[in-house]
Order: structure tokens, then C-alpha cells, then sequence
């Protein structure tokens, strides 16, 4: 799976989980390596995608991970608040 799929697959669920889904955006960058997906969601977002205990972002890590090793990438998932809109 490319890093672009993955941001893809990531931002999916994300937008499922969150009230504002229209608010959710991902960035896809390299680092030395490392595959570094980031979650910018709507303030107040951000407790929905780290779920109870963190379960929900362990999952998705899980899930970037996972789909990484298929092409040997490291791949890393974190979760941003987006600023707000003017």
C-alpha cells in the first residue's frame, strides 16, 4: 500500500469517528524512512479518534502500521488539532 493510500485509509476512518468530518485533514510526509501520517482534526476532535484509553489511535496505528510492513516502511500515525478558522 503507497503512503498515499494509507494517509487515504487513515483519513477515512477518522472522518467516521468525528462530528466534523468536513474539518479532518491528513498530510502524508517521509521522515529518514519513516512514514509520518498526520490527523489535523477540529478542536474537540481530538478526544473521539484517541478513543477510551487511547484504544481508537492505537488501532489506527496498528491499522498505518500494518499496511506499511507490506512495502517495509515504518509507518506513524499522530493527531493534531487544527487551528481555527478565522
Amino acid at each position: 500500500m503507497s503512503e498515499s493510500n494509507i494517509g487515504r485509509v487513515v483519513g477515512v476512518l477518522a472522518r467516521a469517528l468525528t462530528d466534523r468530518p468536513d474539518d479532518v485533514r491528513v498530510e502524508v510526509t517521509e521522515h529518514g524512512g519513516t512514514t509520518l501520517v498526520e490527523l489535523f482534526l477540529a478542536p474537540g476532535e481530538t478526544g473521539r479518534v484517541i478513543g477510551r484509553q487511547g484504544r481508537t489511535i492505537a488501532a489506527l496505528r496498528t491499522l498505518a502500521a500494518t499496511a506499511g510492513e507490506k512495502d517495509g516502511k515504518k509507518v506513524t500515525v499522530e493527531v493534531r488539532d487544527a487551528p481555527r478558522r478565522a
